[in-house]
C-alpha cells in the first residue's frame, strides 16, 4: 500500500532559514542531511509525497542530487521560493510532478504553500506551509512545515485524523 505524505519549506541550502527559524542546526549541510534522513525514516521508496514548497536553494546538480536521495514519489507545489526556476526545471531535478498552482486533494484538501482563505461555511481544510513555526487557530488550516513536524513529512492520514471528525490515527 502507498502511504502519502504532506511537507513544506525544508529550504534545502539556505543557511540563514538556520537563525530566521532558530532551526536546531549548525550549518546548511550538518541541516541537509538530517533533513535527508529524517524523510527517508518516514516514507519509504513506494509511498508519495506532496511537498507545498520552498524546496531548495541550491543549484540543478546539487538540487537533484537531493531529490534522488529522497524515498518516494515526489511531487512540488511551487512556493515563493522556488517561483524563480521554471516547472521544467523542477522535473530535470527529479520531481515526477510539479503544480505551479494550488490543488485539491481528495475532494476536501486545498493543498497550497501559502495559506489561503478559508471560512467556517466552506467545507475545505487547507494544508499549507510558507508561515514555518506559526499555526492559524481554526482546524480548518494544517501548516506542514517542517518546524513544525520534528523536520519530517507527516502522513496525509495523520492529518485527516485530526481535521476530519470520526477518523482514527
Amino acid at each position: 500500500m502507498q502511504n502519502v505524505f504532506l511537507t513544506s519549506d525544508h529550504h534545502f541550502g539556505h543557511r540563514h532559514i538556520i537563525d530566521y527559524e532558530s532551526r536546531p542546526f549548525e550549518d546548511a549541510e550538518q541541516m541537509n542531511e538530517a533533513l535527508i534522513e529524517r524523510w527517508n525514516a518516514v516514507v519509504g521508496p513506494k509511498d508519495r509525497v506532496l511537498h507545498l514548497g520552498d524546496f531548495s536553494f541550491l543549484n540543478l546538480e546539487k538540487t537533484r542530487a537531493i531529490v534522488s536521495r529522497l524515498n518516494g514519489s515526489k511531487q512540488l507545489i511551487l512556493g515563493n521560493h522556488d517561483r524563480g526556476r521554471s516547472r521544467s526545471w523542477w522535473l530535470d531535478a527529479g520531481f515526477d510532478e510539479v503544480s505551479e498552482y494550488p490543488i485539491v486533494y481528495g475532494g476536501f484538501f486545498l493543498l497550497s504553500h501559502e495559506p489561503m482563505y478559508v471560512n467556517k461555511h466552506m467545507p475545505y481544510v487547507n494544508i499549507h506551509g510558507h508561515i514555518h513555526g506559526q499555526r492559524y487557530a481554526s482546524p480548518q488550516y494544517v501548516n506542514v512545515s517542517v518546524e513544525l513536524w520534528d523536520y519530517k513529512p507527516v502522513s496525509f492520514e495523520t492529518i485527516k485524523a485530526s481535521v476530519v471528525p470520526g477518523e482514527e490515527q
